[in-house]
């Protein structure tokens, strides 16, 4: 349908600076993500950042997707930071264990394991989640692409789509009854991106509700 790359004025981007809208494969991020180097021991580590509702998970997968679909290729394991937090109020502040228990491990060689946090039972599962030391590693979640973890990245993308869109999909997903705690989370979030200055350091910056027609499982649409 799309060559590698099409493009179109978008207006406004990030912070009110013009735009432009540009349609890129997927498998082409995949081959720059493999050509890349190392930066946490032996491992590609990739964030996904960016708000809530703004379609990280999305992208991520169809990320892996297309790693997996490379000659040769296996599909990374994703690690969600929504998994490691303890409750709504670790929105921030789960990161030593994530470090603890991925991160660390993978630094030294070795692979990982995490316990996912149960949401609807409130505490984490005892089962641990294996994290091999693979090739590539994608963390997706608000704050994955923090400051303090920079210098391991291989890739940073931000994601990013109007804030009243992502409340409805927030809504849609999870009901209405977690609005307090949600527009709790939205501000939490928004002074950290601001304090981080994540989006204007990230490699890439990715329309989450973009209006471009394209296939959304093949290409994804940047800003620039």
């Amino acid at each position: 349908m799309f060559s590698t790359e099409s493009s179109a004025w978008t207006g406004d981007g990030v912070d009110g600076v013009p735009s432009v809208a540009v349609v890129e494969a997927y498998a082409e991020l995949a081959r720059r993500v493999l050509a890349g180097p190392a930066r946490l021991g032996r491992t590609r580590l990739v964030a996904v950042d960016g708000p809530s509702g703004a379609g990280k998970s999305r992208f991520a997968a169809h990320l892996a997707d297309a790693l997996a679909a490379l000659p040769g290729g296996a599909r990374p394991p994703v690690v969600h930071t929504d998994d490691l937090l303890d409750g709504w109020d670790d929105q921030l502040t789960f990161w030593p264990r994530l470090d603890e228990w991925v991160l660390g491990p993978l630094r030294a060689g070795r692979p990982g394991s995490y316990r996912r946090y149960s949401w609807v039972r409130r505490c984490f599962l005892p089962r641990p989640v294996p994290v091999p030391a693979a090739p590539v590693l994608i963390l997706e979640g608000v704050s994955a692409a923090r400051a303090v973890v920079r210098p391991e990245l291989s890739l940073a993308a931000f994601v990013t789509a109007p804030a009243s869109l992502r409340l409805a999909r927030a809504v849609a997903r999870d009901g209405a009854e977690i609005l307090p705690e949600l527009r709790r989370w939205h501000a939490g979030e928004s002074a950290h991106f601001a304090a981080d200055d994540t989006a204007a350091r990230a490699d890439l910056l990715v329309d989450g509700a973009p209006t471009l027609p394209y296939d959304a499982d093949r290409y994804y649409v940047r800003i620039r």
